[in-house]
């Protein structure tokens, strides 16, 4: 019972971090206004982890990628290394006995944790912006969530023709993740949890 209540609030807490880090991280690739508020609060509750990781990764010459910031998104992977971890610990998983045959895994099942929570960090990206669009599209949010669709966007409505006046990119890109985290990212991560 307390296992599982622990368990509960290490994935809520770890989760949210990874959430942070990533979003930190897709905004500087998209090229968000770190002016937003939105952005504000989560360069705020981010900073604690990423200046110091930026140090070290201006030791190793942020891993010959200069172009953007990887301190954050190293963060996020190491945030998921270690839930994948303490979760396994905490169900009971012989971690220590298992030996470095399960490590590959572990590194892998961090790796796609990072992969679906990207997918799903634009999933709603986008259908909150689609509803904000009809409700209210001057929200102060608004900005942020444009600058952040906006690249998978443009690149379906190249390829896709509005239906009249109705764009129908958001749909089609909300059906295409949905479909990707359903029939390839969970079932491998089914899988890989199966070779434990």
């Amino acid at each position: 019972m307390l296992n599982n209540a622990l368990l509960f609030l290490l994935q809520t807490v770890l989760d949210i971090f990874t959430l942070l880090f990533l979003l930190r991280f897709y905004f500087q690739v998209t090229r968000v206004s770190f002016q937003n508020q939105a952005a504000q609060m989560v360069v705020s509750l981010t900073n604690f982890a990423v200046l110091p990781m930026r140090r070290v990764m201006k030791l190793v010459r942020n891993l010959g990628v200069a172009k953007f910031d990887l301190s954050t998104l190293l963060l996020a992977y190491i945030t998921q290394l270690l839930l994948t971890v303490l979760s396994l610990w905490l169900k009971d998983f012989p971690l220590l006995i298992a030996g470095n045959s399960v490590w590959p895994t572990i590194l892998a099942l961090a790796l796609l944790g990072i992969i679906s929570m990207s997918v799903t960090i634009f999933l709603y990206a986008v259908l909150i912006q689609a509803i904000l669009s009809w409700v209210n599209p001057h929200t102060p949010i608004a900005p942020v969530l444009n600058n952040l669709t906006h690249p998978i966007l443009r690149l379906l409505r190249k390829h896709i023709p509005p239906a009249g006046n109705v764009d129908l990119s958001p749909l089609i890109f909300m059906i295409a993740a949905q479909l990707l985290l359903r029939t390839v990212l969970m079932p491998l991560e089914n899988n890989l949890f199966a070779m434990l």
